[in-house]
């Protein structure tokens, strides 16, 4: 059956199947959620209470521990890739999405960084982290995702009203709203679906 023979049923019907199919798959890689979101919380955290109670100098280390997280999606992203059958076309766009988030992180820390507004990088990943969240929310059409992305939004400007050192924190709620609390609900709601 070629495209020309579809019913507007039976197209809404391969789309809806994608798009389960993708919301499947998202669910199952809710473990890269999970793992950026808890590590990277886990840095936000480690280095408000590596600068403001231990006063340590090099507070900014904390952040070593995404080579955690690189490491993890190298070995997952293979083992999946060598396991996969089918794949969509939204869990391609999903993929490209992703590996372009990372690099605007790493683009935008270096840039910010090398004209001396570190002070100023959380407010911007914050915003990043809500547009990842808030677009593959709406790729898998699953609210709790895009729910946090706006209020990743809503948090990267309220960040804009603190001192750096509270930044940090905000950055920690974002991505405890925007990865942390969506993935485990993606996790649950699958679950409950199988």
């Amino acid at each position: 059956m070629t495209n020309d023979n579809f019913t507007p049923e039976q197209s809404l019907q391969l789309i809806q199947s994608m798009i389960s199919k993708t919301k499947q798959n998202m669910s199952d890689n809710s473990i890269y959620f999970l793992v950026w979101g808890w590590l990277t919380f886990i840095a936000c955290t480690g280095q408000f209470v590596l600068k403001n109670i231990f006063q340590y100098e090099k507070h900014y280390l904390v952040w070593t521990v995404i080579i955690l997280g690189i490491a993890f999606s190298i070995y997952q992203g293979r083992k999946e890739h060598a396991a996969t059958k089918v794949k969509t076309y939204v869990d391609e766009n999903m993929k490209h999405l992703w590996a372009g988030m990372a690099i605007s992180f790493f683009v935008l820390g270096m840039i910010l960084t090398r004209l001396g507004w570190g002070t100023v990088i959380f407010p911007f990943f914050i915003m990043l982290y809500g547009l990842g969240t808030f677009v593959s929310g709406n790729f898998i059409q699953f609210k709790p995702l895009i729910i946090g992305g706006i209020i990743a939004w809503a948090l990267a400007i309220g960040s804009t009203f603190v001192d750096y050192d509270y930044q940090m924190l905000f950055g920690a709620g974002a991505i405890l709203i925007s990865y942390i609390i969506p993935a485990h609900m993606l996790r649950y709601r699958n679950r409950i679906a199988n």
